[in-house]
């Protein structure tokens, strides 16, 4: 039976189920991307276990299952985000938007300072920072990973989207990766626009999209252990999955 070679990757709590990053793989020709997912769940029962919450992914887009692979297509499994150059991986809109994955500390309000046109009248800089606990339970740092790729083609995705629905000028969409202390920046999410409110009601719903979107993972390390933090994807990413 003829063979093709594909490429896998693995993220978050399931990169630790599997024990690494990435695979290479040789599947039967006809192969979907269930039965790829269907390959690793037997050798990795726990992987089975997690199957509702897992989302497919085929060369950096969301798949479903039945989706067919071919010869040296990237195959990832996403499990629910909790989602020179200072910058690892950016997209650079020519309408001034600005998408962005970096590995340096995030500094919001210079970003802000960068998207500013001569007709705003007011820019909204949102922060997600590393707070000292959850429930109680102190938290001594975080740690951050994502299929930058793909993270960074959602964030401007959103982001564009976002930009055409609100009277706005200009979107900036930035998540870092790596150990963070508490009290810095995971995530900025910055907007101009010539009156407040739609700077507001865009950034708002920025940062609501790219944590059900955007495939970024977190693990909380505390005194007596870590944890990576269970999220949640946006309906219309499991409903595609079916």
């Amino acid at each position: 039976m003829t063979s093709v070679p594909i490429r896998v990757l693995f993220f978050g709590a399931i990169r630790d189920v599997v024990g690494r990053r990435e695979d290479s793989l040789e599947v039967p020709a006809g192969s979907t991307l269930g039965s790829v997912f269907e390959h690793y769940a037997v050798r990795f029962p726990k992987l089975k276990e997690m199957a509702a919450s897992t989302v497919l992914a085929l060369n950096q887009q969301f798949s479903s299952p039945a989706a067919p692979v071919a010869d040296g297509d990237e195959v990832a499994f996403l499990p629910p985000v909790s989602g020179g150059s200072q910058y690892t991986r950016h997209i650079a809109d020519p309408a001034g938007h600005f998408f962005a994955i970096t590995r340096e500390p995030i500094d919001g309000t210079a970003i802000a300072r960068q998207l500013l046109r001569g007709e705003d009248g007011a820019f909204v800089n949102f922060e997600g920072v590393a707070r000292n606990n959850t429930k109680g339970r102190a938290t001594r740092f975080l740690e951050y990973e994502c299929y930058e790729p793909m993270a960074v083609k959602m964030m401007a995705r959103i982001g564009m989207e976002i930009a055409a629905t609100y009277p706005i000028g200009r979107i900036a969409m930035v998540h870092r990766l790596g150990k963070l202390e508490i009290s810095e920046t995971s995530v900025a999410v910055v907007v101009t626009a010539p009156h407040r409110k739609p700077a507001f009601d865009a950034a708002l719903e920025g940062i609501n999209r790219l944590k059900k979107l955007v495939p970024v993972w977190k693990k909380e390390y505390f005194a007596d252990g870590e944890v990576w933090v269970d999220g949640e994807w946006d309906d219309a990413v499991t409903t595609a999955r079916a």
